[in-house]
């Protein structure tokens, strides 16, 4: 599977980004997506994941509530949805994607930058 990411960007505090991630080269239906950040000195985190049917949705506390994780497979595509930021969201965000039922995420698409400046 190969993942690319887009949307990310500077926005002040209490905006909103839209995070996209299209992916090809496997069937996308059958894969779990995650997205996934990291800041400088930090590890990489999941934020959210989505089961391959879009039935199922987690979401990191720090992010509950105010982004939105969802999918379209006849798009092969996958949104995060990021209302009412804060500076501490500032990160390069990753989507990623296993198949069904494995634990591992196992393919990674290139990381996009979100900045929110306060």
């Amino acid at each position: 599977v190969q993942l690319q990411a887009s949307g990310g960007g500077l926005v002040q505090a209490g905006g909103s980004l839209r995070l996209s991630c299209v992916a090809s080269g496997r069937p996308f239906s059958r894969y779990d997506m995650g997205w996934f950040r990291q800041s400088p000195g930090k590890e990489r985190d999941i934020v959210a994941r989505i089961l391959w049917s879009g039935g199922s949705t987690y979401y990191a506390d720090s992010v509950k509530g105010r982004f939105t994780i969802s999918r379209d497979n006849a798009k092969t595509t996958v949104y995060l949805q990021m209302d009412s930021l804060k500076p501490e969201d500032t990160a390069v965000y990753y989507c990623a994607a296993k198949y069904s039922g494995q634990g591992t995420y196992n393919y990674w698409g290139r990381g996009t930058q979100v900045t929110v400046s306060s």
